[in-house]
């Protein structure tokens, strides 16, 4: 299952913003300005997600949830709120891609007869070379 960006854009709407202090060194400019962003959606109150992408979503981000069901992503790693948005947005898009991205099964494969020769042969060149290293020749 694909993620469209159709629908990425769609899904902004349903998140919500706010902005809070920067933890962290930085001096004045730090305790007035609020550069911190947090996002939070709520998977369950989607309109624009099906039930199947849904539940895809609740089992694959399980861990990143909390008791609402709620994903929160902050960000502040820049000092321009404007920037830690359009960095969160990116995450958060990221996060719902490659949840959304079910992984293809692996095929057994059996070895082939050469692989299966090749192995036979090392083994038998390093027991040959283990039984030299014997001191006791009869």
């Amino acid at each position: 299952m694909r993620f469209f960006s159709e629908t990425s854009i769609s899904l902004l709407p349903e998140c919500s913003f706010q902005t809070a202090r920067s933890s962290g060194a930085g001096g004045q400019n730090v305790n007035k300005v609020n550069t911190k962003v947090e996002l939070r959606f709520s998977i369950e109150l989607s309109k624009v997600l099906s039930l199947e992408e849904k539940m895809i979503l609740l089992t694959k981000l399980k861990s990143k949830l909390t008791t609402d069901n709620f994903i929160i992503l902050t960000c502040e790693t820049t000092r321009s709120q404007l920037q830690n948005k359009e960095l969160l947005i990116e995450k958060f898009y990221a996060l719902i891609n490659s949840s959304l991205i079910i992984k293809k099964k692996r095929k057994p494969t059996k070895p082939t007869k050469a692989s299966k020769e090749r192995r036979i042969t090392l083994k038998k060149k390093i027991s040959e070379t283990k039984k030299l290293r014997n001191k006791n020749i009869t």
